[in-house]
């Protein structure tokens, strides 16, 4: 249960049955009533901005209607305190045996707590990480991929239909270079001199194990035949063995796609998809023949003055139209995104998410203007942008790969740090903002190393029921015993263990509506903060520590509270997309 949401609508039911009007003489509108925590947890467990909200409107002193909310709010069963603070906040204190009750609720649900019906079965595709076949996965990729991944797991927790997907960018000039850059490996496979890798082509050691399985296939056949052939032959091998590269480097960080849409199918029958999303986009009105002004910046003189067939894209919220068939009759890449956007619309998608670096910031206007007129306003579009990564050793900045050739692979990220460490710390700031990325801190078992300090947490949690078992020789612990005696727990320290897992549930709705899945990052370290902080007391006061051998039904008590932090722990690091381990190694 979201208690958040719970209280806005018993908050909400007061505000009705005070039956309150606008200027206008109509029914008071409550969407903008919200129930949150209080900045400052002193003043309460839940604060309420609806004598704010309301008082305008309906023409009430703000400070005379909040109390008018307090004095309802006092009689519910659940609360302990009501206060009214500043210009007409409402700040309440919930009873204990509220979150005695809460925390059962919490066991009965187990790793399922917080999972929410928010997304009521919307078909949303993700597509992030995307990156061109042309090489090995590298770190500039690492952010976005951990960043979908996450976001696509939270939309899933939270009720939405998600597809995550990656689309192969295997149609273009990148593509003639990448066979070629392979023809290259495949002759030096048959023992001709090739010298130097020219300038323009990939110079990474990853081809030339696909250069040696050329070789090994066809010997010296490829060179006979016409080069457009070979090439072709070529460029279909070596794209195959780049998405097996691509998928392994992947899966190494715990991303898993489930459809990989190649760019070339818009391409295949002489690109009937795109002609068909052209022709589309034309019945309903938003393409002409036209020429553009020049780009800013650039001399009048120097720009080609010519027809093209455009996308009327300013009237759908774009700065500028876009060209979709050159002059000379050729497609433009954009053309390509018009019949990718329709296959997907196509595909019964709500709501489409593209997680893209922070260099394509000037797509996204093109992009939500295209989604506009393509689904005629049925299918959203959201763009969210990843700064870029920088790696650091120490302090210092990290060279570059001699495997790749000019950059710093995903693959000797992971192996020299972990899955774990780069997925949380890839989120443990907003992907908008630029991330440095030091390997020795992120491997560092301190405080100071927040998925050391979360995952330490989940193992404090797991060490205690070991210790349980051991000193009250009991076997595994039944979730329904854990719960029967919640309310011996009295410190003020236990309660606010409660609180704190109950705002799992309202992260989770709100990273999931904002599509900020760092919010669930952070989260996980405050909980695990408040652990370590109650445990930490536990040693200084033989009181609260948890297994008192001579009591055991506060023992079983305290272990319940245990048991529901662990729950979130694990329940948090799995949409993240890390472990939450039994123990530290």
């Amino acid at each position: 249960m979201n208690i958040f949401a719970d209280f806005n609508e018993r908050v909400k039911r007061i505000v009705e049955a005070l039956d309150l009007k606008d200027k206008d003489g109509g029914a008071a509108d409550l969407s903008r009533i919200a129930v949150e925590p209080p900045r400052d947890a002193a003043h309460g467990d839940l604060a309420t901005n609806a004598a704010m909200v309301l008082a305008k409107p309906t023409g009430q002193n703000p400070r005379a209607l909040a109390e008018k909310l307090a004095e309802a709010l006092r009689q519910d069963a659940d609360v302990s305190a009501v206060e009214v603070a500043g210009p007409g906040f409402v700040n309440l204190r919930l009873k204990e045996s509220f979150w005695h009750r809460h925390l059962q609720e919490i066991l009965a649900e187990g790793v399922d707590y917080g999972r929410a019906t928010l997304g009521n079965g919307r078909k949303v595709n993700v597509e992030y990480v995307s990156a061109n076949p042309t090489g090995p996965m590298h770190v500039g990729h690492c952010r976005g991929a951990v960043v979908g991944d996450a976001l696509a797991n939270l939309l899933a927790f939270a009720g939405y239909d998600v597809t995550k997907e990656y689309y192969i960018n295997d149609a273009g000039a990148q593509i003639d270079v990448l066979a070629r850059s392979t023809m290259l490996r495949y002759r030096e496979a048959l023992g001709d001199k090739i010298g130097e890798i020219p300038p323009g082509l990939y110079p990474g050691d990853y081809l030339v194990p696909v250069g040696q399985a050329l070789a090994q296939e066809f010997g010296r056949e490829l060179l006979q035949k016409p080069e457009d052939e070979a090439l072709a032959l070529i460029k279909d091998r070596t794209i195959d063995a780049m998405m097996v590269m691509i998928r392994e480097d992947l899966a190494l960080l715990n991303v898993h796609h489930e459809v990989f849409f190649s760019e070339r199918k818009l391409h295949a029958d002489n690109a009937a998809a795109i002609r068909s999303a052209i022709t589309d986009l034309t019945l309903k009105g938003h393409v002409y023949k036209g020429k553009l002004p020049p780009p800013k910046g650039q001399e009048a003189e120097e720009w080609e003055d010519r027809e093209q067939t455009l996308f009327r894209s300013t009237e759908v919220g774009d700065d500028i139209d876009r060209p979709l068939v050159k002059s000379d009759g050729s497609f433009t890449y954009f053309a390509a995104d018009v019949a990718y956007l329709k296959d997907k619309m196509e595909r019964g998608f709500t709501d489409t998410i593209f997680v893209l670096g922070a260099d394509h910031g000037g797509y996204v206007k093109r992009m939500e203007a295209l989604a506009k007129a393509v689904s005629d306003g049925r299918m959203k579009l959201t763009v969210l942008l990843c700064q870029l990564v920088k790696l650091y050793r120490g302090g210092e900045p990290v060279r570059m790969s001699k495997r790749s050739g000019d950059f710093i692979t995903l693959r000797e990220v992971v192996e020299e740090v972990g899955r774990d460490p780069i997925r949380f710390m890839m989120l443990y700031r907003k992907s908008d903002a630029p991330l440095d990325f030091d390997f020795a801190k992120v491997t560092e078992q301190s405080k100071d190393n927040p998925v050391f300090y979360v995952q330490y947490a989940s193992a404090r949690c797991h060490s205690v029921f070991r210790q349980a078992r051991e000193q009250l020789g009991e076997g595994e612990f039944d979730r329904r015993s854990l719960g029967r005696n919640t309310s011996l727990l009295t410190d003020e320290s236990e309660i606010g263990l409660i609180r704190k897992l109950a705002e799992y549930p309202r992260i989770i709705e709100s990273a999931a509506l904002s599509q900020e899945p760092h919010r669930l990052a952070f989260y996980l370290y405050d909980l695990a903060s408040n652990f370590h902080g109650h445990w930490n007391r536990g040693t200084e006061n033989p009181d609260l520590r948890f297994v008192k051998v001579n009591d055991r039904e506060l023992t079983h008590a305290r272990l319940g509270l245990v048991q529901a932090v662990s729950d979130v722990l694990t329940s948090g690091l799995a949409l993240i997309g890390a472990e939450a381990p039994v123990e530290m190694r």
